[in-house]
């Protein structure tokens, strides 16, 4: 499907459902950390700085319901918990490149970043 053949007269809910998900302050970016394959808690918050490991575990745990992102519990001494991105997840690679493609064309180092509105 391209966007030429598809209908945007009116408004599709999956779309909406996928932007409310995706589209939350902090989710692309741990996204975009989980792109290159299994990441620890610790490496995340490292990787998206600026987000509190409160709204991190919040973040991780609607993406997990989400079908989107698996926690897996590693069994060696001391226990290491791990994200991942399911297949459903991964599929997402594209969008997180083609908003890579867009800001590195149009998006300037000297910008400044846009507040966020109501979104926690």
């Amino acid at each position: 499907m391209t966007l030429d053949s598809m209908d945007l007269t009116a408004m599709c809910p999956r779309y909406e459902k996928t932007i409310n998900l995706i589209g939350k302050r902090w989710t692309a970016l741990i996204l975009r950390a989980l792109m290159s394959g299994p990441r620890r808690f610790s490496e995340i918050a490292a990787y998206v700085d600026g987000l509190s490991d409160r709204l991190l575990s919040e973040r991780l745990r609607e993406l997990e319901e989400a079908g989107i992102l698996e926690r897996k519990v590693v069994p060696q001494r001391p226990v290491v918990v791990e994200y991942q991105l399911t297949e459903k997840g991964a599929d997402l690679r594209s969008v997180v490149l083609a908003i890579q493609t867009w800001a590195d064309r149009w998006i300037t180092d000297a910008e400044p970043i846009p507040a966020p509105v109501g979104q926690s």
